[in-house]
């Protein structure tokens, strides 16, 4: 059955926003903790106001969610939850993203922020042997300023995080606002990635690959616009990180049957499958696999070969990749007998 292999394959998540794991759950229990007043009286409401028009009206009630997040101990809390999961579904190493001027700007420090999530991330590894990095993601909406001021904030804690991204609202803000801010990140030795080509058009991924350097593509399903485009990504093996689930339900496509993830596939790219916000569109690491494949028809083939994607395309050191692509092979072979 392919939904088994699914569910106990070996994988690896690139693309997760760990505010967006917030689940209805854990935000009412840190509103009380925290004596935050929310504008939900239970669990239902909450995930009632989990439905979205598109980007914009989901990012309105992340940054609200978010609002729970105080202490070092939620950090902790929040990150804790989502490793659990996801060790309970076969993930064997994680990149995850951190929004720490969502943070910053509502007076909770820096400090306080990394250290909860840096925390959970260790106690991971250590009881689950789950590999994990740390991506600084800088909030497009605002300022190359105050992008660059979160960039000095990080460096104390360079120990602990890998590289640095961008995330938030696409649309009307073009990678190329942020080109001195990467510089400085690539002289301060980060990996860099970006979200690009979601909402955006094609032209944002050129920006992202020419002026900020990017060495992988959060997203990116509109490259399949640009011809040239697509061909530029085979040829340099460039990673686009996409999630399904997650553009279902901001109307990047109408329906699963309707996403382009085994066009891109086929055309030699590679595609990795996330799950972005895991909380509020419906599905963690398993349910984002079983909805695409089921979606879009894809055989055992592509889903081990996506799997596989996920590995070769995280930041780990290359003999740690073999490793476990060995491991998904192995996988694989007890599973055909």
């Amino acid at each position: 059955m392919i939904e088994e292999l699914i569910k106990n394959i070996p994988k690896a998540e690139l693309h997760l926003h760990i505010e967006g794991s917030l689940e209805p759950e854990l935000m009412i229990k840190l509103a009380e903790r925290n004596k935050i007043e929310l504008p939900f009286a239970s669990v239902e409401e909450v995930r009632a106001a989990y439905e979205f028009s598109d980007l914009q009206s989901f990012l309105d009630i992340y940054y609200a969610g978010a609002g729970v997040l105080l202490q070092e101990q939620d950090f902790f809390d929040l990150t804790w939850a989502y490793l659990e999961r996801v060790h309970r579904e076969n993930v064997r190493h994680v990149e995850i993203f951190f929004d720490p001027q969502t943070h910053t700007d509502r007076g909770v420090p820096f400090q306080i922020v990394i250290t909860g999530i840096h925390k959970a991330l260790v106690e991971a590894e250590e009881k689950f042997g789950m590999t994990s990095f740390l991506i600084l993601c800088f909030l497009r909406h605002l300022s190359e300023e105050a992008a660059m001021a979160t960039l000095q904030e990080a460096l104390p804690f360079r120990g602990w995080i890998e590289g640095v991204g961008l995330d938030s609202a696409e649309v009307g803000f073009p990678p190329e606002i942020f080109e001195r801010v990467f510089a400085k990140a690539t002289e301060e030795g980060f990996r860099k990635v970006a979200h690009a080509g979601e909402e955006g058009p094609p032209e944002y991924i050129w920006q992202a690959l020419d002026l900020l350097g990017v060495s992988r593509i959060d997203h990116g399903v509109r490259c399949m616009e640009d011809e040239k485009l697509v061909v530029r990504l085979a040829k340099e093996k460039t990673p686009l990180t996409v999630c399904p689930l997650s553009n279902t339900k901001l109307r990047v496509f109408n329906k699963m049957e309707d996403h382009n993830l085994k066009e891109m596939l086929d055309a030699g790219l590679c595609v990795t499958i996330n799950s972005d916000d895991p909380a509020y569109f419906g599905g963690y690491m398993n349910d984002n696999f079983l909805a695409t494949q089921k979606g879009l028809k894809l055989s055992q083939k592509d889903v081990v070969e996506i799997a596989k994607n996920g590995f070769r395309a995280s930041f780990l050191p290359q003999d740690s990749i073999d490793e476990h692509l060995r491991s998904v092979d192995d996988f694989v072979a007890k599973h055909s007998d």
